[in-house]
């Protein structure tokens, strides 16, 4: 058991779409990312994601609309809801979702990170 400073740990890296490890919990892995930009449209068909806004905001373009997520306001994308992240200014974000889900989903692109860095 340790503490986890959540700026120490977005301030390790720089890196954009790139999810980091750092815990896990019941199956589950708790991973800190940097968005900006736009990120590839995906789903997961098995797993749900959780999105919380630590920093900044995002937008969770959806197939039939686009929804604003604020600082201190989360999202949950059900499995098999195909989606894309997008922002305007860098925006710090800790995702909840289970152990081994890809960054992509359904796609296999440059982006995709097979085996996140743990912080």
């Amino acid at each position: 058991m340790e503490v986890i400073n959540l700026s120490e740990k977005f301030g390790k890296f720089s890196d954009h779409f790139s999810p980091k490890i750092i815990a896990e919990l019941n199956g589950q892995q708790v991973k800190l990312g940097k968005f900006k930009g736009e990120f590839v449209w995906h789903k997961h068909a098995g797993e749900d994601e959780l999105f919380l806004v630590i920093k900044g905001k995002f937008f969770m373009d959806l197939s039939d609309r686009t929804l604003e997520i604020n600082e201190g306001e989360m999202i949950v994308i059900p499995k098999g809801t195909m989606h894309r992240p997008r922002s305007e200014e860098e925006v710090h974000v800790m995702l909840f979702e289970p152990a081994g889900t890809l960054n992509t989903g359904d796609v296999n692109n440059e982006l995709t990170k097979n085996d996140p860095e743990r912080l």
